[in-house]
């Protein structure tokens, strides 16, 4: 006699989130709801637990987002919150009926003993929120992806802009005792004490300015302004060589006006000292190409990176800095400049109200990746209208940064780079030259002083450097380019030190290839 085939198929268990029927559930959590809104009306303290934790939306029940609504209202107002306080306020509004009456508040009370674990319980009902709110952007953008009518480039835009939204409603960070503080402050000082310049932060080569700043410090948001031609890209440009071919500091520059091939041009003559007309051009002679090959090579490995990206937004700049922070370790951020960047997606009423926006969103970007960010930025034509003469008539002031006040508030620090000989001043009031001299103006500085560091500026180069800096004529015939004094320095026993240039001068008339 044959036995009947046992059936052994395993019967799946039933998904909680879905009912047969009816699809999906959102998620949620309706218990811990209650639990949360009991512990607020029986624990007096509660509510400074979950205040940076929850918002009336993050309830799902509407029930429980009008209570809460009426929570809050009472402790902005410094009034107590208990069961009595809570229902006092639903009635006062019209909302108590609504609700489910006396009753219903009451029977929130019940549902816990203590407030012991409520801010365990409000971050899982803000993280069921923040769940619901990506289940409704991707589901919107779904159904607009399949419209004819809307445009793909419009929608990735407000997809970036919304995400990047979402994603900052979970930037939350416990608040840490002072002593953990205190050591890491310790050790930034230990740090700083033993680097031979003093320096606790990212040198910028510029040994006056370092004087000032101690270094670009983490974190900080550092706005680079001036009008335009008077070199803010060759400024950025000649740090980033200080940085990345000099000491090998990994740095990121994001070129929102040049193609990265410009760019890289105007760093070429800048490292090359060749004229930025003739790389351009290509019209060099037999030493100038000699030159420009020589001295390229110091580029070729340099921890650069530049990414020209038209009209860069806030979201596509978050996620490009965070890998190359994680990936390639990069320690500053470059911006060039923030007012070509955009925040799409995001609600804003005017532009000014756009750049306030970008600002305040670099500076959190510059605290999160705990990197000095170096943003340029325009000045509006208050400079030109300005009267006044002498060396100090067009200054340029705090109030003529161009379309936000929030770009001063923001910033940890705002430069203006100055440079008299463009305003045909040739002369400071004590008679001295100002030929070939630049001024970078320190005008807002939150953690040390203000002033100004003198630098010196060459133009055809797109070059800044120290004023103080040696240099020696290269011979006639190379191009009237120079080289500089260090080429004669010593090395650690005593003997002079090989660099580059050197080599090059001490080279045989048999060695060139010309």
């Amino acid at each position: 006699m044959i036995e009947p085939k046992k059936n052994t198929t395993q019967k799946r268990k039933p998904n909680p989130q879905v009912i047969p029927g009816m699809g999906r559930l959102q998620p949620q959590a309706p218990e811990l709801e209650e639990v949360v809104l009991g512990a607020l009306m029986l624990e007096k303290d509660a509510y400074s637990l979950v205040s940076d934790i929850l918002k009336p939306e993050c309830f799902y029940d509407p029930i429980h987002r009008i209570i809460y609504t009426a929570v809050v209202d009472l402790a902005m107002n410094q009034k107590p919150v208990d069961m009595l306080t809570v229902t006092e306020q639903l009635r006062r509004k019209g909302e108590l009926d609504e609700v489910g009456g006396a009753f219903y508040i009451s029977q929130l009370t019940t549902k816990v003993l203590s407030a012991a674990h409520i801010d365990y319980h409000a971050r899982i009902i803000a993280q069921k929120y923040l769940a619901r709110e990506l289940i409704t952007f991707t589901s919107n953008i779904q159904t607009k992806a399949y419209e004819d009518s809307m445009d793909v480039d419009d929608l990735m835009q407000e997809a970036e802009g919304k995400l990047f939204e979402i994603s900052q409603q979970n930037l939350k960070k416990d608040v840490v005792q002072v002593n953990v503080i205190i050591k890491e402050a310790l050790d930034n000082i230990q740090i700083a004490a033993n680097q031979k310049d003093g320096l606790s932060g990212l040198s910028s080569g510029f040994h006056g300015l370092d004087k000032m700043t101690s270094g670009w410090q983490k974190s900080d948001l550092v706005i680079i302004a001036a009008r335009p031609a008077m070199g803010k890209t060759a400024f950025v440009l000649s740090m980033a060589k200080n940085m990345g071919v000099d000491r090998g500091e990994p740095v990121a520059v994001f070129s929102l006006e040049m193609s990265n091939v410009q760019l890289v041009n105007r760093l070429i003559s800048n490292v090359c000292e060749l004229a930025g007309e003739k790389i351009k051009n290509g019209q060099l002679n037999d030493m100038e190409w000699e030159q420009l090959f020589y001295k390229i090579k110091v580029l070729n490995d340099a921890p650069i990176f530049v990414d020209d990206t038209p009209s860069l937004s806030v979201f596509e700049l978050r996620t490009k800095a965070r890998r190359l922070v994680r990936e390639h370790g990069v320690k500053c951020l470059i911006i060039d400049y923030l007012q070509l960047m955009n925040a799409s997606g995001m609600t804003y009423g005017s532009r000014e109200q756009e750049v306030s926006i970008i600002s305040r969103s670099l500076k959190g970007l510059a605290k999160e990746l705990n990197v000095p960010i170096i943003a340029l930025s325009q000045l509006n034509r208050g400079v030109e209208n300005r009267s006044g003469t002498g060396a100090d008539g067009k200054r340029p002031q705090l109030s003529d940064l161009r379309e936000s006040g929030a770009i001063e508030q923001d910033a940890d620090m705002v430069c203006f780079i100055h440079r008299p000989e463009y305003y045909k001043i040739f002369e400071d009031d004590k008679g001295n030259s100002l030929i070939g001299m630049a001024e970078l103006i320190i005008a807002k500085h939150r953690n040390g002083p203000v002033g100004d560091v003198r630098l010196r500026f060459k133009g055809e180069y797109a070059k800044f450097m120290n004023p103080e800096d040696d240099r020696i004529p290269m011979p006639a015939g190379f191009g009237g380019s120079t080289f500089s004094s260090k080429m004669n320095t010593q090395s650690s026993d005593g003997a002079m030190a090989s660099t580059p240039e050197s080599d090059f001068l001490n080279r045989k008339d048999d060695q060139v290839p010309f």
